[in-house]
């Protein structure tokens, strides 16, 4: 049975005779995508294109040169901006829409240390938005330093908003096994929780995983934030709720109507699904879990950068440093007890040195 062609997809044949791809929405613009029909190059174009991420807003005409705005799309234009993985590109696009809402009209060159710091605090109420905000314009003219556009860099000496929270709640084990009642394998629910689980994946990865990016019982894909290889195993757990389960063709957890959820959706209909069982967890929770899982396992740093798609050594020695000192805490509680004999382990004995003979 041939396989249906992916929605939105559209075939024509140019006046060269050759094929071409396009994806249009209703009366959207088209979006041409390239390469061969049904590679992974393909599909992974197809479904940018799909998000709305493909091509951005063109500049404007009145972006004048020296302005913020005409540097801003500059740097989109760049070498150092084609490199960003396409998630922090479209955190910096509305970073940097606010941005020349706001300010688009000045002068680049008459921006200082002042104005990039009242652009943070306008946002500290929200550490991680004040920080992103900083990221991104230290992005912007750091790039614009070295492309020698723009002398100093005013985001120089601006520190980040300190973020007291300890992150992402760490599903518990009776947290997982909470879900799996209310949910049980058939539902869509429990599905997305075998892949957050299982694969360490982020929720913007899950909600894009397709039967196009398993080969031979492994996924393979390049992760939306780092642009990083990953190879997956699918475990034996996995693999029995993904058959048992209703999937989609282009993404495994699908909408009812079959099509791919968009992250924020998906990262929403998940917290639903969260409420509905009674449990605290979100979609990054449990890749924290599953990392938990495998460090205390005996998984190396190696070898949780490999699953997690980690680059470096901090997050992956953060999980396995955890995972070491509850063991040893464990091993050293029992000496803290009594010995065979019922009584308590005694204290070492401190040995001091023997006094002097003083002499009349």
């Amino acid at each position: 049975m041939a396989r249906r062609r992916p929605p939105y997809l559209l075939k024509e044949r140019t006046r060269h005779g050759k094929t071409a791809w396009y994806v249009r929405k209703g009366d959207g613009p088209r979006t041409r995508i390239k390469g061969d029909y049904g590679s992974p190059e393909f599909m992974a174009e197809y479904e940018a294109a799909i998000r709305g991420e493909a091509d951005r807003a063109p500049t404007k005409a009145k972006d004048a040169q020296g302005s913020l705005a005409w540097l801003i799309a500059r740097y989109r234009d760049s070498a150092a901006w084609a490199t960003l993985s396409m998630a922090t590109r479209r955190q910096r696009e509305n970073i940097f829409k606010h941005v020349i809402d706001s300010a688009g009209s000045f002068a680049f060159a008459s921006i200082d240390k002042g104005d990039i710091a009242a652009g943070r605090d306008k946002r500290a109420k929200t550490p991680a938005q004040a920080n992103n905000f900083l990221k991104a314009m230290r992005g912007l003219f750091q790039w614009g330093c070295e492309a020698q556009l723009v002398k100093t860099d005013p985001t120089q000496g601006v520190k980040g908003v300190p973020v007291k929270s300890e992150g992402f709640h760490v599903w518990t084990e009776d947290e997982i096994g909470r879900f799996e009642v209310r949910w049980p394998i058939g539902t869509r629910e429990r599905l997305a929780l075998a892949i957050l689980l299982y694969t360490g994946l982020r929720r913007g990865d899950a909600a894009r995983l397709g039967r196009q990016h398993v080969r031979d019982g492994v996924i393979l894909m390049r992760t939306e934030k780092t642009n990083t290889q990953v190879a997956i195993p699918i475990l034996p757990e996995l693999k029995a709720v993904i058959d048992a389960s209703p999937t989609g063709d282009l993404a495994l957890i699908a909408r009812h109507d079959g099509q791919p959820m968009a992250k924020e959706g998906f990262g929403n209909w998940f917290k639903d699904a969260c409420k509905a069982a009674g449990v605290p967890g979100s979609a990054h929770g449990l890749r924290k879990a599953g990392a938990t899982r495998a460090a205390e396992n005996g998984a190396t740093e190696r070898e949780l950068n490999a699953i997690f798609g980690w680059t470096g050594s901090k997050m992956a020695s953060h999980y396995t440093q955890t995972a070491d000192r509850a063991k040893l805490a464990k091993q050293a509680m029992g000496k803290m007890g009594r010995n065979e004999t019922g009584l308590a382990n005694p204290a070492p004995k401190i040995l001091l040195p023997a006094p002097k003979n003083k002499s009349n």
